[in-house]
C-alpha cells in the first residue's frame, strides 16, 4: 500500500537536480514539470489525512507555494519527493489543527477491548472508506505509520505527542478498522 514518490529523472529526462535548479531560477517549465510529477501523490496524502477534497486541494496549493518559495532551501539530504511529502504531511496536519482547534479530540471514543477478527477478504474501496471514516487522530497516525512508513517516534514529533500515544492511536485505529471491515463481508 506504500506509494513511491521518489524519482531520479523527470518525464523529459531531466534529473532531480535539474528540476531543483530550474525551480530556483523560477523557470516555469521546471515548476510545471515538478508540479505534474508530484501533484497526484501529494493530493492523495492530503485527501487521506483530511477526508475532504476541497481541503486537500487547498493543502495541495499551499504545498506547492511553499515548495517553490523554499526550493532553494532544499538540501538534497533526501529525495525531492520525500521533502515535498514532508511539506504535504505538515500542511495537512496544520489544516486538521485549524479545523479542530482543540487538537485531535478524544481518543477514548472506541476504547472497548473486544477481540476483533479480520475479514477473510478486503476490497480496496471498502478499506479506503473505512480509513476515511476513522476519527482524525486515529486516521492521521494510521496513515503516517502504516501507509507513509514513518516511525512512531517521527509521528510523535510531528504531532507533538508522546510515542505511547502514537502507538495507542495506531492500535485503536486498527481495532476500529477491523470492526468497520467486518461489516462489509
Amino acid at each position: 500500500m506504500k506509494i513511491n514518490y521518489e524519482t531520479e529523472t523527470g518525464r523529459n529526462g531531466s534529473t532531480e537536480s535539474d528540476l531543483v535548479n530550474g525551480c530556483i531560477r523560477k523557470d516555469y517549465k521546471a515548476q510545471k514539470q515538478l508540479f505534474d510529477l508530484y501533484r497526484d501523490a501529494m493530493y492523495t496524502i492530503a485527501y487521506r489525512m483530511l477526508n475532504d477534497g476541497e481541503e486537500a486541494s487547498d493543502v495541495l496549493q499551499e504545498v506547492f507555494i511553499q515548495v517553490f518559495r523554499d526550493i532553494d532551501k532544499f538540501r538534497q539530504e533526501s529525495t525531492l519527493g520525500a521533502w515535498i511529502k514532508t511539506i504535504a504531511v505538515r500542511s495537512s496536519l496544520r489544516k486538521i489543527r485549524e479545523r479542530n482547534r482543540n487538537g485531535f479530540g478524544s481518543t477514548d471514543e472506541y476504547s472497548d477491548n473486544e477481540p476483533v477478527i479480520w475479514p477473510t477478504w478486503i476490497n480496496s474501496n471498502d478499506l479506503e472508506k473505512a480509513i476515511l471514516s476513522l476519527p482524525d487522530g486515529y486516521r492521521v497516525v494510521f496513515l503516517l505509520v502504516e501507509v507513509e512508513g514513518y516511525s512512531h517516534k517521527e509521528v510523535a514529533e510531528m504531532l507533538d505527542m508522546p510515542v505511547g500515544t502514537s502507538k495507542i492511536r495506531l492500535f485503536r485505529a486498527k481495532q476500529q478498522l477491523r470492526k468497520l471491515l467486518n461489516g462489509y463481508n
